[in-house]
């Protein structure tokens, strides 16, 4: 089977979400970055926004930590927009919109769920 193109968008997003967790790890001040994961980004087709997916070790929906560092994201946007600008040399960049991801608590949910049924077998 023949490999597939890669739409740019796609590229884009795997390029932005490499960029963006050197830049959170290295560059950015704030300590709550160094407890993120990146766990998706999806750029639109026009390249005007890109969603990126977070979690954090330990934390879920509910902890005040998960809306402090949404905050911090926010007060970063634009340091970490013109660095993704500079870094992948990109016409337009996309802006940047941060979003906790709640699929790894659902993980663990559903993993606790199966092994409750099987032990009361």
């Amino acid at each position: 089977m023949a490999n597939l193109p890669v739409s740019r968008p796609v590229r884009v997003a795997q390029e932005v979400r490499k960029t963006l967790a050197t830049l959170l790890l290295q560059e950015a001040k704030d300590p709550r970055f160094q407890k993120m994961t990146l766990t998706d980004c999806q750029v639109s087709k026009d390249l005007s926004i890109a969603k990126i997916h977070f979690s954090l070790i330990g934390h879920n929906a509910a902890d005040p930590e998960v809306e402090q560092t949404l905050k911090a994201l926010e007060r970063a946007k634009g340091f970490l927009r013109s660095e993704i600008g500079k870094q992948l040399n990109l016409r337009i960049v996309p802006d940047l919109r941060f979003y906790f991801d709640q699929v790894p608590e659902r993980v663990q949910y559903m993993e606790d769920l199966i092994n409750k049924a099987l032990n009361k077998k």
